[in-house]
C-alpha cells in the first residue's frame, strides 16, 4: 500500500509527477504539500488524519487509521511540466503504448526495438516522426524497405509527443478515480499531438 501511486500537482493543480503513497505521507508531514481531496479540498497532514475516519484506504498508525492520499499538491513548486520531451528509445516505446505500430502485438519489452519508417539507407532520419516502436518480427520482416514495399501498414502515424510520454503511460496505467479530474490537461495534450480531436 505504502508503494502505491500518488498523483503530484504543482501550485497550478497541473499534474508533474507520479510518487509513492509512502513519499506523498513524508511530503504532507514536512508541510511542502497538501492532500487533496475529490471535492477539490486540501488538508495539511493533521486535517487529513482527522477526516480519516471512515475510509478504506487506510493504513494503520498509533493514533488511528489514517486515509492513503491519491492527490497531492505541491505548495512551493509552481514550474510547468516539461514541454521540450527528449528522444529517447524509452520515450518511443512509452508513446507507442509499449505496442508494435504494424502488427498491434505486445510483446515482453526484450522482443520491442525501434524502426525506421523510412530507412536511414533511404534517407530516412532519426526524428520523431520516424521511427516507431516495432516488435522483432515486424522489424525483420520490413528490413530496409518502406512500410509500402514490405506490404506493413502503420498503426498509427508517429509524432512528436507534447508531454513527457513515460509520465503519461504511468498516469495511463495507473489510474486512480481521485486521478480523473486533474489529468484532463495531459490527455488532451496527447490527443492532439497524435492527430486526435
Amino acid at each position: 500500500m505504502l508503494n502505491s501511486s500518488v498523483l503530484v500537482l504543482n501550485r497550478s493543480y497541473l499534474p508533474v509527477h507520479v510518487t509513492t503513497v509512502r513519499r506523498a505521507f513524508t511530503l504532507i508531514y514536512q508541510g511542502t504539500a497538501l492532500a487533496v481531496d475529490r471535492a477539490y479540498e486540501t488538508f495539511d497532514f493533521e486535517s487529513w488524519r482527522r477526516a480519516s475516519d471512515r475510509c478504506a484506504e487506510a493504513i494503520g498508525t498509533s493514533s488511528g487509521p489514517i486515509r492513503i492520499p491519491r492527490v497531492i499538491v505541491l505548495l512551493g513548486y509552481d514550474r510547468v511540466p516539461r514541454r521540450h520531451v527528449r528522444y529517447s528509445r524509452v520515450n518511443i516505446f512509452a508513446r507507442d503504448k509499449f505496442t508494435c505500430q504494424y502488427c498491434g502485438a505486445r510483446p515482453h519489452r526484450s522482443q520491442l526495438n525501434l524502426d525506421h519508417v523510412i530507412p536511414r539507407s533511404l534517407g530516412g532520419r532519426t526524428t520523431w516522426e520516424n521511427v516507431v516502436c516495432s516488435c522483432v518480427d515486424c522489424n525483420r520482416r520490413k528490413g530496409g524497405r518502406t512500410p509500402h514495399q514490405a506490404r506493413l501498414r502503420l498503426l498509427r502515424r508517429p509524432v512528436k509527443p507534447r508531454w513527457t510520454p513515460m509520465i503519461h503511460h504511468i498516469v495511463s496505467t495507473a489510474r486512480y478515480e481521485e486521478w480523473r479530474p486533474f489529468l484532463h490537461v495531459v490527455d488532451h495534450g496527447n490527443r492532439r499531438s497524435a492527430g486526435v480531436g
